[in-house]
């Protein structure tokens, strides 16, 4: 277990040097510059911010300085946020998106796998279609409709909640569910396709002609091997919660990452869009780890290959 681990690290490493190698060249390729946007600069100014963030150097040296930079952890200044480095702005925000993507991942997981095995137990009964029409209904529903609605209904209708900002726990529940709802619907689709798909096998049928309860055997033999594919997604998709959504994080004014990124993208900030895409690439990275080492956990055949 500890080889495999080292090795999926081992080729971490390279993806994030791969992700670094590629986010600096299309950068680079992309017509316009990081100051092509601001009122008409003098040309002596404009030589001497280049000459700032040695932007008058060739491409490969900026490369290189780049990559030296991060190899001891620094990730450079901001062009646009005058006076601030990348890893504080990176350190100051993300704690937001995370601590908001950890309770979205949260409750998707608990919503997607209740509803997922309760209606991939009663196939084809009442409660198995409403939670279908349901889980494919928070699939279509786009997170700006479904904030906008739980903002008129929860906050102005019903006064129960604060509609935005992010001064409290109270403040966070309204956008976790708008951000996991989604989620949660897929996660149900697909434990309910997959039990559905791991009932029908020889070992399910011997499971229930040895005498075992209808609890022993879904618990004990069909859900494990049934969350193989729900493992898969949650890799991706934990990583994706927890480096924040742009479009959630605008709606309720939360001060996450998703915004400065956006931002940082408008404004061709070299530095912060290449440091939000390492994260993002980390974060990635480490969630596809541990989906393997949960292979090995569920699957005994995976740890002994």
């Amino acid at each position: 277990m500890i080889r495999v681990a080292a090795r999926r690290l081992g080729w971490g490493l390279a993806v994030l040097w791969a992700v670094a190698t590629l986010t600096f060249v299309l950068l680079r390729v992309v017509p316009g510059g990081p100051f092509d946007a601001e009122k008409q600069l003098p040309p002596e100014i404009l030589a001497n911010i280049e000459a700032k963030y040695h932007l008058d150097e060739p491409a490969w040296r900026q490369y290189v300085r780049y990559i030296g930079g991060l190899a001891i952890g620094d990730l450079g200044p901001s062009f646009k946020y005058v006076g601030r480095n990348v890893a504080d702005i990176l350190a100051e925000t993300f704690p937001v998106s995370f601590a908001l993507g950890l309770v979205a991942l949260a409750l998707a997981v608990v919503v997607g796998l209740t509803f997922g095995i309760v209606a991939g137990e009663r196939p084809g009964t009442g409660v198995d279609r409403a939670g279908m029409v349901a889980a494919t209904a928070g699939v279509a529903l786009p997170n700006f409709v479904l904030g906008a609605l739980l903002v008129l209904i929860v906050s102005h209708r019903w006064h129960l909640l604060p509609p935005a900002l992010w001064e409290g726990p109270r403040y966070l529940v309204l956008p976790a569910v708008t951000l996991g709802l989604g989620p949660a619907a897929y996660i149900a689709r697909l434990t309910r396709s997959s039990l559905l798909d791991v009932a029908h096998h020889e070992y399910i049928r011997t499971a229930h002609a040895k005498g075992l309860t209808r609890g022993m055997v879904l618990f004990k033999h069909q859900l494990p091997n049934a969350l193989m594919p729900v493992v898969t997604v949650l890799g991706p998709l934990a990583a994706t919660l927890v480096t924040g959504s742009f479009v959630v994080e605008y709606l309720f004014a939360i001060p996450g990452m998703g915004r400065f990124f956006i931002t940082a993208v408008t404004n061709r900030d070299y530095p912060l869009i290449m440091g939000a895409t390492l994260l993002y690439a980390a974060l990635l990275v480490i969630a596809n780890l541990v989906v393997d080492l949960a292979y090995a956990w569920l699957d005994p055949r995976v740890r002994v290959e």
